[in-house]
């Protein structure tokens, strides 16, 4: 689930979609204090075309995560939702980030990423960060009562703290899930709690 998919093809992309996705791939693989001017060049972009359709580069940065979010969302669904399970749904999330993490560009969950580099709670990034990581909660909390466990609202929050944990660690290459650690671990969530 890294974000440095290019989402337009470079020589039919718009200037504002260049700047766009430069902003995905360079504050992904570098930080959102990355410069202006080197997401300018990676968009082959000149500073003031950029300020002619952001008014800062937070205002691009935010513009960028949401932009995203439709992929984001769509690697968390499983292929065949109408018929799988509420476990299998729940298991297929962790299937799809241990896949993820293998990639060498894996750093980790983008929206996460920017919830902890940013210390203002209120800046436009963070709360579009905040909204995607509110709504997977949401998602896990729906399919923990969907599956019946016995209390969804902790098993959800038990969910996304191994999803951004294990997102985080493997980012940071300190951890490789590529042996199933995540899915055992929320396996072992889901007994615990009484899903079927």
């Amino acid at each position: 689930m890294a974000s440095t998919d290019k989402v337009s093809p470079p020589d039919k992309a718009s200037p504002r979609d260049r700047l766009l996705d430069a902003a995905a791939r360079l504050s992904y693989r570098e930080g959102v204090s990355v410069g202006i001017e080197a997401l300018c060049r990676e968009a082959g972009v000149s500073k003031r075309s950029m300020y002619q359709f952001f008014d800062s580069k937070d205002a691009m940065l935010a513009a960028s995560l949401e932009r995203r979010i439709p992929w984001y969302d769509a690697q968390l669904v499983h292929p065949d939702a109408e018929t799988a399970t509420p476990r299998e749904r729940i298991l297929y999330v962790f299937e799809r980030l241990e896949r993820a993490s293998a990639a060498a560009d894996y750093h980790g969950c983008p929206y996460l990423a920017v919830l902890v580099e940013l210390k203002n709670p209120e800046h436009r990034a963070a709360e579009v960060a905040r909204g995607v990581k509110q709504r997977l909660a949401e998602a896990f909390r729906a399919e923990a009562e969907r599956g019946g466990a016995r209390d969804p609202e902790l098993l959800a929050r038990q969910l996304l703290l191994v999803f951004d944990g294990a997102s985080a660690r493997a980012g940071a290459k300190v951890e490789h899930l590529d042996d199933g650690l995540a899915t055992a671990t929320v396996t072992a969530l889901l007994d615990a709690a009484g899903m079927d």
